[in-house]
């Protein structure tokens, strides 16, 4: 009979190991389906966080490098401005096409985003001007700018050169 009662008991044992089994594999599953969501989740964050980044850094790029074409412009236009400087005020068809090409220089930098800034009479900023010089002017307040040399293109905080300007100084 001992063994009778052995046996009686260890089928209800089976069952009872054999329905806890299910429950475990079932609790394993789904902790590895949260695990598994939890990583694509952070993959899918991290993605989401490159991309970001690369379009940040790659408008940058273009930035910098429209900056770059930009500048290597200026001295053309400088050149342009001073042979306008010292042509005569007689209509004459060569000064007219220097005057075409200077308007068309400067709007094309107007379009890059570095717009030609006229700083005469403005108060001198150290930020936006570079002094190159200082003038006593009896009508001008000092520290303002008297005179542009070189003027300056762009506008905060995207300023592609300062103006190079001369200053009114106290007089003595």
């Amino acid at each position: 009979m001992a063994d009778q009662h052995t046996s009686h008991t260890s089928p209800g044992r089976e069952r009872a190991d054999t329905a806890a089994e299910p429950d475990e594999a079932l609790q394993e599953a789904r902790e590895k389906v949260a695990e598994l969501e939890d990583r694509w989740r952070r993959s899918a964050a991290e993605l989401e966080n490159y991309r970001k980044r690369t379009a940040r850094e790659s408008g940058q790029q273009r930035a910098d490098e429209r900056a770059r074409v930009a500048a290597r412009w200026l001295p053309v236009i400088d050149n342009l401005e001073l042979a306008l400087q010292h042509a005569t005020s007689a209509p004459d068809p060569v000064i007219d096409g220097i005057r075409a090409v200077r308007e068309q220089a400067l709007a094309v930098l107007a379009e890059l985003g570095y717009p030609r800034q006229d700083d005469q009479g403005a108060v001198f900023d150290p930020q936006r001007h570079e002094a190159v010089g200082t003038v006593a002017d009896p009508v001008a307040k000092p520290g303002t700018v008297v005179y542009v040399v070189r003027p300056r293109y762009g506008e905060e905080p995207q300023v592609l050169r300062p103006a190079a300007v001369v200053v009114a100084a106290e007089e003595d």
